[in-house]
């Protein structure tokens, strides 16, 4: 009768032998997680793309991520900039850089509108090597319009392209009304929409040292720097620019490198000499500026004083923008800053198409 409680094999209860396999079971389940438990701690926090981990040797011999890298460089044309250092980083949250305005004017010449378009493309090539922000200004009349609107857009600059309806005749144009008027136009839209930031004019024959868009940045009022002015087909270099004493202006100068003469305006006195009234503010006379040789900080435009220099006797001097901000440029030489400090180097370089290009048909006035 006993034997009936137990199996063929041996006489096991059958109940016991399924509570060992649950047991068996469950033992192997803890073993499973403990192992990936284990395994699992050696993994990293969070999970990154492989090539954001890969090491790369950057500039200075530096390792960076490569997707740190990446944003670099496609960061030239605009966007973040990634810093190499958090010290960095916090240097430039801390004091962000001043929007440049870069004011480039065209010609309407049959010669001009052959070239602009690859004057154009140059200029914007070099812009795009500046850090942001910047904002590029082009100025030209309307009939021009379609074809620099699409070269614009491909540019990946951020811009404004401002037209105007009216018409200079050749000889107007050769004495240099229409940019006069163009430049005024920018202005105009600077000042209407209160574009804070340092303004400067680039023609579109300018080669610049890519220093130089760093140094204008720092310009709280105004800054003057030497140009360096050569006409192709012609041998002759002309540098015009301030005269400087340490790290202040004091007059400016003209000097023709193929004679080795100097002609200087203002307080400042041939090489050599000893500038006349250096501690004074105001200068003896008033030079003419070219706008290419200096730059400034656009709320001069807005600044209520503007509206009070001149009598009531003279209304039209107020409203025109570039000659006022010439005229105030050579008032007060404490306020102009030397790019650089000790206006001793040229970053800045003007090609001036032939005398032949600049000549309207049928007239000889250069401009």
């Amino acid at each position: 009768m006993g034997s009936a409680a137990l199996d063929h094999a041996g006489g096991r209860p059958k109940k016991g032998s399924g509570g060992s396999q649950l047991w068996k079971k469950a033992l192997l389940h803890s073993s499973l997680c403990f192992v990936m438990g284990f395994f699992t701690g050696f993994a990293p926090s969070s999970v990154s793309d492989w090539r954001s981990a890969a090491p790369v040797v950057g500039a200075g011999g530096l390792a960076v991520e490569s997707s740190h890298l990446l944003r670099t460089q496609h960061s030239v044309g605009g966007g973040n900039r990634t810093l190499l250092s958090q010290g960095g980083a916090a240097a430039e949250a801390a004091t962000p850089r001043p929007l440049l305005v870069v004011v480039t004017t065209t010609e309407s010449t049959p010669t001009a509108n052959g070239e602009r378009a690859a004057m154009l493309t140059r200029m914007a090539h070099a812009l795009l090597l500046v850090p942001p922000p910047l904002l590029w200004v082009v100025v030209e009349a309307a009939p021009d319009v379609p074809a620099t609107a699409r070269l614009l857009r491909d540019t990946g600059l951020l811009y404004r392209h401002l037209t105007y309806k009216d018409n200079f005749t050749a000889a107007e144009v050769a004495a240099g009304k229409e940019r006069h008027h163009q430049r005024n136009a920018a202005l105009e839209h600077i000042e209407r929409h209160r574009l804070a930031g340092v303004v400067h004019f680039a023609g579109l024959g300018d080669v610049f040292q890519l220093r130089f868009f760093d140094q204008i940045r720092q310009i709280s009022t105004f800054g003057a720097w030497p140009v360096a002015r050569m006409s192709r087909g012609e041998r002759k270099v002309l540098v015009q620019g301030p005269a400087c004493s340490a790290s202040k202006v004091i007059g400016w100068f003209s000097r023709d490198l193929s004679s080795s003469t100097t002609v200087s305006t203002g307080q400042a006195t041939p090489t050599g000499g000893t500038p006349a009234g250096a501690g004074a503010a105001r200068p003896s006379s008033a030079p003419e500026i070219d706008v290419h040789g200096f730059a400034f900080n656009s709320s001069v435009l807005w600044d209520p004083e503007r509206w009070g220099r001149y009598p009531t006797s003279e209304p039209d001097k107020s409203q025109d923008s570039i000659r006022f901000v010439q005229q105030v440029v050579t008032e007060d030489y404490s306020k102009v800053k030397g790019i650089p400090s000790d206006c001793s180097e040229i970053m800045v370089w003007r090609v001036e198409a032939p005398s032949s290009s600049r000549q309207a048909p049928g007239n000889n006035n250069r401009r």
